[in-house]
């Protein structure tokens, strides 16, 4: 088994043809990874994205071959996975205004050449979901693309193909999450190519490190919202005075690490019906 590359929360290793993705349970914040460890978050972030892949599997095929044929010091939080020519685009649907999505609409009012309306605030729901694509930046932030810089990346043909998946999935999600009290505002989306040149959706899929959750009986435009997600750790850290944002990252307090692992654990109660069994 060989290391191909080691992320920010996930190792990915070559098994023969295969490939194996391994999420930890750290923390990152603005492109920072956290020294403290929040326990079981790699297993949720796993075991979520395996009952999302099944729910959306209609929609788009994704690379899982096997959830339980991976070594046994990485069950529950390891999937085996297709090998795929990886896309060199952050796919990202916004159904609401938070985050960069914001700081540009204010800035431009749009998000990736996406025209926007005036007069929406912190926390409004846009008038459809809108696909803002970034690059996928290995030094640095991620910047905002619009579709033409996406064509000329992919094609248009795919390009086309990867604001539709990720619209689809992204309403998909919503619906449901919605049917229990989660509001969806935003996500991230990997897609990948077969070698028969197929759309497979890949890395990992709807959970708190990719997305935006929010509590809809709490969600009321014009100010944060209350986050079921890694937002409260990175909430947190901007409160930390003399922390640049830079390596090395602070040391988490450890009533904020009890209070990310719930955040995490609600989402996937909530989400999947069933109890964690961490």
């Amino acid at each position: 088994m060989e290391l191909l590359h080691s992320g920010k929360i996930r190792e990915v290793y070559a098994d023969g043809d295969d490939i194996l993705l391994v999420a930890s349970d750290r923390v990152s914040v603005y492109d920072v990874v956290l020294p403290t460890l929040i326990p079981d978050k790699g297993k949720i972030l796993t075991q979520l994205s395996l009952w999302w892949f099944d729910l959306l599997a209609d929609l788009v095929p994704n690379h899982v071959i096997s959830a339980t044929d991976v070594p046994s010091e990485w069950a529950g939080r390891a999937i085996r996975c297709r090998c795929l020519d990886m896309l060199p685009v952050e796919c990202i649907a916004r159904g609401y205004l938070a985050g960069l999505g914001l700081e540009s609409y204010k800035a431009t009012r749009t998000i990736s050449g996406v025209p926007l309306p005036e007069g929406l605030s912190e926390g409004s729901q846009l008038p459809e979901p809108v696909f803002t694509p970034t690059t996928k930046a290995t030094v640095g932030h991620d910047e905002f693309i619009d579709l033409p810089e996406v064509e000329a990346a992919v094609g248009a043909d795919t390009a086309g193909e990867l604001k539709r998946l990720t619209l689809e999935v992204y309403r998909r999600g919503a619906e449901i999450a919605a049917d229990r009290g989660i509001i969806i505002a935003d996500t991230k989306l990997e897609f990948g190519r077969a070698p028969d040149g197929t759309i497979i959706l890949a890395d990992e899929v709807l959970t708190p490190d990719s997305s935006r959750f929010w509590s809809a009986s709490d969600w009321e435009p014009g100010g944060p919202q209350h986050y079921l997600d890694k937002q409260f750790v990175r909430d947190w850290s901007s409160s930390i005075t003399g922390w640049d944002r830079k390596p090395p990252g602070p040391e988490i307090p450890q009533d904020i690490v009890n209070s990310t692992r719930a955040r995490y654990i609600e989402v996937y109660e909530r989400l999947t019906g069933t109890q964690w069994q961490g």
